[in-house]
């Protein structure tokens, strides 16, 4: 995942620089750097929004056998 979040955002840097536009160029430079921070997030394997069905806990406290 963390080369294709590092593609996203160099993708998204090329659009910001060639963009006229203000707004859109800040649009662009934002999730450029949103791609970045999942990439360095990944880097380090810390990915909290993945749940292994071995790290689910019942919510309720009955036992199943």
């Amino acid at each position: 995942m963390k080369d294709y979040y590092r593609t996203k955002a160099a993708e998204f840097y090329a659009r910001a620089r060639n963009e006229s536009d203000v707004m859109t160029r800040r649009q662009y430079e934002s999730l450029a750097s949103q791609y970045s921070r999942l990439a360095e997030t990944t880097d380090r394997g810390r990915d909290r929004r993945t749940v292994y069905a071995s790290d689910r806990q019942p919510k309720s406290g009955v036992k199943h056998n």
